[in-house]
């Protein structure tokens, strides 16, 4: 039979999909045989794409022109004398996107110039705000209700991205859970038990999700699996997984996340012989699919990696160079995790070669009843002022999406109440948010940290937060006068530059004006917070 393929034009930046129909017999069409598809511009550039499997004798592509003009295509099958799958040839116009889609319209991620932020393929900037959703495609968040109604409270508080795992999830021990119920969404598990073959329902049911998270400006944060599955599947079925994530989300606006917890082994692994082989099979496996994903990608969409507690994500695999931008993992134990988290962010942004930082994973707030909202506001504040590209917030009760008709269990035990439903409206993430919102009134992606945040100071005091445009912008972050960071401190100003100061609340948003500052001997001591919680200070520049 001949392959129809109607889809003629596509929009700049959005995908387009069509089938390819197998005319051979096959008996396992996903380990038997790949499919990809060349595409073309009159320019010569070539972009070359993997198919995905869609079940029975149908294979499915998508691609997204990166520009205006006409594209060919052809594709290529491992069995070449399959007809329907090889040799296939067609064409596209794609036309200027014009909706209001703000991913289609800016385009996908790139590390931007100055090697500290992320920005769209446009060069707008992009500020990294994401939410921890690692089992956001469980039958847990419900499609479409509850899945809607939680994007859109993020979309409403501001948050640019989410992180989810597309594959088998964290907190179940690879020894006995990998195939728990709870690791399901409505058609079953990721892949079909023993690995034999990827799950295509699965990923039809994903596919609605992932979709909606770009329709409504989120860019997924694509993780694809807990890093301890690896000595059990194998790297070449992680090869596979990933081909396949390739496949389905390469066109979209997407950051690749190669593993959670890379490094870690499965928790049954903890205290044995196993344990330290575990780690080292991991790091390895993981650095050869970070490779073929590279490779693979002809987008290019920026690739990460979760990493163990304290260990950056550049250093989870053999080789650095294979980390577009660098996520940590800083703990969970509320105050005693702020000055960790503070000095691993002061130490990531200033190693070299210099590439984008955010804390991933830190003081999910509610966890073990703590790491309350003034918590989320000081690890967010004090990230951005130091350097970081972004912030990812989590919440108890929303990472594993326990929801109040199923609630999770895992096999970790509890780390704490709360269902998804309730938890969506924790304050902390309303604070990110508002935090989020003012950095973006001004260039934020131009601040850089000073000296006064880099060194120490008095004794008890051993950090200042304070990021700055030389001659144009000053932003302090001003912890609660519960922590240790609170005592007041002169700040150094330029000379000859004026500024207008403002107190802003980074619960609410709202500003209090202080008036003009001109500098005397070089420094300015603000006056006392308008109240003794955390507050923000912005100086800009009158002239």
């Amino acid at each position: 039979m001949t392959n129809q393929n109607p889809a003629t034009t596509s929009l700049v930046n959005k995908p387009i999909e069509f089938a390819l129909m197998a005319e051979r017999a096959y008996g396992d069409p996903f380990n038997e045989v790949e499919v990809d598809v060349v595409f073309a511009d009159t320019a010569g550039a070539m972009w070359r794409v993997p198919a995905f499997w869609a079940g029975d004798n149908v294979f499915r592509v998508r691609f997204a022109a990166p520009r205006s003009g006409v594209y060919t295509w052809r594709s290529a099958c491992t069995n070449p004398d399959d007809p329907g799958l090889h040799g296939q040839t067609g064409a596209l116009t794609a036309l200027p996107y014009t909706g209001s889609a703000e991913l289609y319209r800016h385009g996908r991620l790139r590390v931007a110039q100055s090697r500290r932020t992320l920005e769209h393929a446009d060069g707008t900037p992009f500020l990294w705000l994401a939410d921890t959703w690692w089992m956001g495609l469980t039958q847990r968040l419900d499609w479409p209700d509850g899945f809607r109604r939680l994007t859109e409270d993020r979309v409403r508080k501001g948050f640019s991205a989410i992180q989810i795992v597309a594959g088998p999830l964290p907190d179940f021990c690879a020894t006995i859970a990998t195939w728990d119920p709870q690791q399901t969404n409505e058609a079953g598990w990721p892949w079909e038990q023993g690995f034999a073959r990827i799950n295509p329902a699965f990923y039809d049911l994903a596919d609605l999700r992932l979709a909606f998270l770009v329709e409504q400006g989120l860019v997924p944060c694509i993780v694809g699996m807990w890093g301890y599955y690896l000595p059990f599947m194998g790297v070449e079925r992680c090869r596979q997984h990933w081909r396949y994530l390739v496949a389905r989300y390469g066109a979209y606006p997407v950051t690749w996340c190669l593993a959670g917890e890379a490094t870690m082994p499965t928790y049954a692994r903890h205290g044995t012989p196993e344990l330290d082989r575990d780690r080292e099979i991991q790091k390895a496996g993981w650095t050869e699919v970070a490779r073929y994903v590279r490779e693979l990608d002809p987008w290019h969409n920026p690739v990460t990696v979760h990493p163990s507690w304290m260990v950056p994500a550049r250093a989870s695999l053999a080789d650095a160079s294979l980390v577009d931008f660098d996520m940590l993992q800083t703990g969970h134990s509320g105050y005693t995790s702020l000055v960790p988290s503070v000095e691993a962010m002061r130490e990531a942004v200033s190693q070299e070669p210099r590439i984008p930082v955010l804390n991933s994973e830190v003081c999910y707030e509610g966890i073990m009843g703590g790491s309350k909202d003034e918590i989320q506001r000081f690890l967010f504040w004090t990230s951005m002022l130091q350097g970081a590209c972004g912030h990812t917030y989590g919440a108890q009760g929303i990472w594993a999406m326990s929801s109040r008709d199923e609630p999770f269990k895992g096999t970790t035990g509890s780390w704490g109440d709360g269902f998804w439903q309730d938890v969506m409206h924790y304050p902390g993430s309303a604070h990110v948010g508002t935090g989020a919102q003012i950095l973006r009134r001004y260039p934020w992606w131009r601040l850089a940290p000073t000296a006064q945040a880099a060194s120490a100071g008095e004794e008890g005091v051993p950090f200042r937060f304070v990021a700055r445009i030389p001659g144009k912008l000053i932003i302090a972050y001003l912890p609660p006068n519960c922590l240790p960071w609170a005592d007041p401190f002169p700040l150094d100003l330029e000379p000859g530059v004026h500024y207008e100061a403002a107190f802003h609340n980074p619960r609410t948003g709202q500003s209090v004006p202080v008036g003009g500052v001109t500098p005397e001997d070089g420094q300015w001591m603000p006056p006392r917070k308008p109240t003794m919680e955390d507050w923000v200070l912005v100086l800009e520049a009158s002239r």
